[in-house]
């Protein structure tokens, strides 16, 4: 089945579905539209928008309408145990052989720190999804139908081109993603005093595109903000996986995007791609915790038995024209909620009725909120209530939690990360700064990484906070991600930043050189990121001050060196 337009177009609606027959079959059952094939258990199907009208949970299921992910950003080689580890004779290959894969904002390929010493890319393949109407060659193991695939033989003919960008016309025009490549896998720049972690390493890059119109719209998403869909994530690490496969390299996937969509216990399709991908052989996962401490967007509460109802206090910023708000609760009850305006209008409770949405007109402040109630969401068996706020007065909006069955129990609100709020401070007065790790950070088995600062040791000022609403401890391990140089676009050759997707690619970069000494070298043939994981906590520093785990720092700091020694026992 073929595509009239190009589904990454304005006029397809993107839903992230399960299947359960052979990937041929279902791709002829999609009759009407087209479908990118994730894995062997989700599928990507492109709909023409004019025929669903309004998108609404009450019509498609909360998990098949992709979630929106922001960039995660707002040093020192020595402190993360990597420029000892470097010096070690058995892990002085700096990650040759093994594939670093970064899905992000793109990359400058004609920057020097990607290059051999000859002048060749050390990039092995780029999808760009903001190019071109797909790609299906059979010998690349790779099908989609948007975007455009550069092989590192284009790369090369471009870097020999007087005009590189005629050949190979992708390029990175945030920088978000040339950064986080040249912290994990720069080359070496004496001059300057510079090295990404895994000097050696080949890389990979998916290019995203930005989120549809549909979707920023239906998440009330600031025109400023930069945004990407699930979905698109997902079929970047199909790409990535695919070509490490194809070029028989182990693979280390680094992701420095996150959202607070999501009941946080690690069970988005995105999370559970990624649990499976993590498990493979040869393949290790690393996500950023999230940068969301200080920002007040995360609310615990506890319903008491026969107390009647729960109060949350939530401040609006002046001019706020809208955002979406979540509700998890815990199984053991149904909750529902009422509203009090700024101004004192009261809503009561909304009846249960799972699937329901309603629409609430509040008159004096001109402002609408929208409710839907899912009371089973089927991948946790919990409760999610979703709340849409448009042209909200701004003020104290009180909402009003009460149980059907008054039997009590823990809940959760969040509101979208701090990048997705217009900067007229919308946050809750009573905050919780637990609990504030981003999807996927929530997963169960990728590594979750958080920043500290290398020169005092102190964890970073808005890194998230754990655990995971599961009880697992996230993150596991803190690397550093304070000030930390990297590659900048030109013309400038660096630049600094802060954040928890920079540790993330400070951990990949570690990563990649333990997966160069067990799987490249032949020393353990079996290694993934259970097994990487597991090194980095054994080899973590941690303060005597300190109780370990915790949620700040996990099980400590990222220290390769002594990760190695643990290995060679």
């Amino acid at each position: 089945m073929t595509c009239t337009e190009n589904v990454s177009s304005e006029e397809y609606a993107d839903f992230i579905t399960h299947y359960y027959t052979a990937p041929e079959e279902f791709l002829r059952s999609q009759e009407g539209g087209c479908a990118d094939i994730v894995s062997h258990q989700y599928a990507v199907v492109y709909s023409p928008l004019p025929p669903f009208g309004k998108l609404t949970f009450s019509s498609y299921t909360y998990a098949a309408i992709p979630k929106l992910y922001a960039l995660l950003d707002t040093v020192s080689l020595e402190e993360a145990g990597i420029a000892p580890a470097l010096r070690l004779p058995a892990l002085s290959g700096g990650g040759s052989g093994v594939l670093i894969g970064f899905i992000d904002t793109g990359i400058d390929y004609q920057n020097p720190l990607f290059r051999n010493r000859d002048g060749t890319t050390r990039i092995v393949g780029i999808w760009d999804q903001t190019l071109g109407a797909g790609n299906d060659v059979p010998e690349n193991g790779f099908r989609s139908l948007y975007g455009t695939v550069f092989s590192r033989e284009q790369i090369n003919e471009a870097l020999d081109s007087p005009d590189p960008l005629s050949v190979v016309p992708s390029a990175d025009v945030n920088g978000h993603g040339t950064f986080l490549a040249s912290v994990a896998a720069g080359g070496e720049d004496p001059a300057n005093g510079f090295s990404g972690a895994a000097p050696q390493a080949s890389i990979a890059v998916v290019r995203l595109k930005g989120a549809k119109r549909y979707l920023r719209d239906f998440y009330l998403i600031p025109e400023e903000a930069d945004a990407y869909q699930e979905n698109d994530i997902m079929m970047g690490v199909t790409y990535l996986y695919t070509l490490a496969r194809r070029f028989s390299m182990p693979l280390v996937i680094c992701l420095g995007l996150g959202s607070s969509q999501g009941s946080h216990l690690g069970r988005s399709p995105l999370d559970l791609f990624l649990d499976q991908v993590s498990s493979y052989t040869g393949t290790v996962v690393v996500v950023a915790a999230g940068n969301e401490t200080g920002y007040g967007t995360h609310y615990t509460g506890t319903l008491v038995p026969n107390s009647g109802w729960h109060d949350v206090e939530l401040r609006v910023g002046e001019g706020d024209p809208g955002f979406t708000m979540e509700f998890w609760g815990q199984a053991i009850e149904i909750y529902r909620i009422g509203f009090v305006s700024p101004t004192g209008e009261v809503v009561k409770p909304l009846p249960t009725s799972t699937g329901d949405e309603t629409a609430i007109t509040f008159l004096l402040e001109q402002t609408e909120v929208n409710v839907y109630y899912d009371i089973t969401v089927a991948s946790t068996g919990n409760q999610l209530i979703f709340m849409r706020f448009r042209n909200p007065q701004s003020g104290i909006w009180h909402i009003v939690v009460s149980g059907t069955f008054d039997i009590g129990g823990m809940f959760y609100l969040w509101l979208p990360v701090h990048e997705f709020l217009s900067p007229g401070n919308t946050y809750f007065l009573r905050p919780d700064p637990d609990m504030t790790i981003t999807t996927p950070g929530n997963s169960r088995y990728p590594l979750t990484v958080t920043a500290c600062d290398p020169e005092n040791g102190g964890i970073y000022l808005h890194a998230s906070r754990g655990y995971a609403r599961s009880g697992q401890v996230k993150p596991e391990i803190a690397a550093p991600g304070v000030n930390v140089l990297g590659a900048a676009l030109s013309p400038a050759l660096y630049t600094r930043k802060s954040g928890t997707s920079v540790a993330a690619a400070y951990a990949a970069g570690a990563a990649a050189i333990l997966m160069k000494w067990g799987i490249v070298d032949g020393n353990d043939p079996y290694m993934n990121t259970s097994v990487i994981r597991t090194c980095l906590i054994r080899g973590a520093k941690r303060n005597p001050a300190l109780l370990y785990p915790n949620r700040e720092f996990g099980y400590g700091t990222l220290d390769l060196y002594s990760a190695f020694l643990t290995l060679r026992g």
